[in-house]
């Protein structure tokens, strides 16, 4: 097998994004984000209304690194079991009966979890283990799931019909959480010619389960400056109200700020940004890029944020303005 090197890194980061984009019209942003958050090992979370191709664009994805896909549509009446797996009685030939474990859609490798806050938050809470640990327990047995591993849930807005608010200990084991905008009017058309002829595309796997771990591996590898890292590290800190040089925006808007565990995302999704541009190193520009992504589900708002239409990325904005680069001169450091 070829060493896996930055520059065939990226060539193979285009090439799964060019056979994505033979079914997937536009939504850029939304195939990237996806793909860094393989490429982490993280878990994508997807906001927008129905129909905007979110099933779609991992099934595809699936088809071009050549893994199993699974889909989990979360509703209502949704029970943990329907999702890990459950032991059932089998009986043998010879009349003995023991205990049969039947795994469940999320031993897949890309697994959707569509519409996930229609679901109770007992059931979104049975892929806590899988996402955290990469494992399942059941019946006093723990089973590894396979590699790689990737949860990608949709959830539609709040405001819709029948949703339940995700808890704030599962929405941190979110990767990145993406927003998914209705397309232009060009990129509609053509969804339209698309999927209202006799179009269809052929998605030929362009890389394999080896190749995204070693991707993955290679992620991991690459340098980050101390400073680059410092800085990553000053947004989460700020994005609590009770620090001192916390924003205004945030000391009036925010409960909670982001967890360590956002600060890992800074880290790693920046790291993946950079390879994917074809640098060998992280940079703050490449923290910026990714800080939206990475820390919108993080923040916790009260209800001032509510009742002023305030948004977390108007927030994130307000804390990367506060913060210099380390160094900088501009302000102190936090």
């Amino acid at each position: 097998m070829l060493e896996m090197t930055p520059e065939r890194y990226a060539a193979m980061a285009a090439a799964i994004e060019a056979e994505v984009g033979k079914v997937i019209v536009g939504q850029t942003d939304l195939i990237r984000g996806i793909l860094v958050c393989l490429l982490c090992e993280g878990h994508a979370l997807l906001e927008g209304v129905p129909g905007l191709g979110k099933t779609m664009t991992l099934r595809t994805l699936a088809d071009a690194v050549d893994v199993e896909f699974a889909r989990v549509q979360f509703t209502p009446d949704l029970m943990p079991a329907d999702i890990v797996g459950t032991q059932v009685i089998k009986t043998s030939e010879s009349g003995y009966s023991d205990f049969e474990f039947r795994a469940g859609p999320v031993f897949a490798n890309l697994v959707l979890a569509d519409e996930i806050n229609r679901a109770t938050p007992k059931t979104q809470s049975a892929l806590l283990e899988a996402m955290q640990e990469r494992s399942v327990t059941v019946g006093g047995v723990t089973r590894p799931l396979p590699r790689p591993f990737l949860v990608m849930a949709t959830q539609n807005p709040l405001e819709m019909e029948g949703t339940y608010p995700l808890p704030e200990a599962q929405l941190d084991r979110f990767f990145l959480k993406i927003h998914i905008d209705m397309p232009p009017t060009d990129e509609l058309v053509t969804i339209l010619e698309r999927t209202t002829g006799t179009h269809e595309a052929q998605v030929v796997p362009v890389a394999n389960g080896s190749d995204i771990a070693a991707m993955v591996a290679l992620t991991r590898k690459v340098p980050i400056a101390d400073h680059v890292s410092k800085y990553a590290a000053n947004l989460v800190v700020v994005s609590h109200p009770q620090h001192g040089k916390a924003p205004e925006m945030v000391r009036r808007y925010v409960r909670f700020g982001a967890s360590p565990r956002g600060a890992q995302a800074l880290v790693l999704a920046s790291k993946a940004n950079a390879l994917l541009a074809g640098r060998p190193s992280s940079s703050i520009e490449d923290i910026r890029t990714v800080a939206k992504a990475a820390l919108r589900h993080r923040l916790v708002l009260g209800y001032e944020a509510v009742a002023d239409e305030v948004a977390s990325d108007q927030i994130i904005e307000a804390i990367i303005e506060a913060v210099p680069e380390p160094g900088s001169g501009i302000r102190g450091a936090p």
